[in-house]
């Protein structure tokens, strides 16, 4: 079970408190600085609808998250990252609509470029497990959270990079 406490600047006036996922938090809170996640993981987007730049957070306390991440604006909405149990699998794609060469991945991938002489992964279809996918190698850059389904293409999502150079499975939680 996942949860998220948002509140004011160093954990200080107005809260709202959830265990699920939020699409607009905009009408519990109008300004968020500061969070603090009770259990689990959560992603967190700087805007409504789960859409815009994401953030991985696990369990701990964010007093200023927005400089110490980065962030432009601050959380507008949350989603909630069951645990997984089980294998992983991933089919990444080098083009859109899952196109040019392809690759099914099972572990964590550093450098797509350098495993398997792909240059960018543009599409995918995550058949098993929750993966973090980032724009640049080494798992840096604006990232991506991705359940299992089916993505065409990464501009549906809202995120500023439809072009993706590594991957991780969400397994610690």
């Amino acid at each position: 079970r996942c949860s998220i406490g948002l509140y004011n600047m160093n954990f200080q006036g107005r809260s709202y408190e959830t265990s699920s996922d939020c699409s607009d938090m905009t009408s519990y809170l109008s300004r968020c600085q500061s969070c603090r996640v009770e259990s689990g993981c959560v992603m967190v987007y700087e805007r409504p609808n789960f859409m815009g730049n994401q953030y991985f957070m696990r369990r701990g306390e964010y007093a200023d998250y927005m400089s110490m991440m980065g962030m432009r604006d601050c959380i507008r909405s949350c989603r909630m990252i069951p645990m997984h149990r089980g294998q992983f699998r991933m089919k990444i794609y080098e083009r859109e609509n899952f196109g040019g060469q392809m690759h099914e991945l099972m572990e964590d991938c550093g450098n797509i470029q350098d495993r398997y002489r792909m240059s960018d992964c543009q599409s995918c279809q995550v058949l098993d497990g929750h993966w973090l996918l980032y724009e640049q190698p080494q798992y840096r850059g604006s990232m991506v959270y991705l359940r299992p389904g089916e993505y065409r293409s990464f501009r549906d999502l809202g995120v500023s990079s439809n072009r993706f150079m590594s991957m991780r499975r969400i397994m610690d939680m």
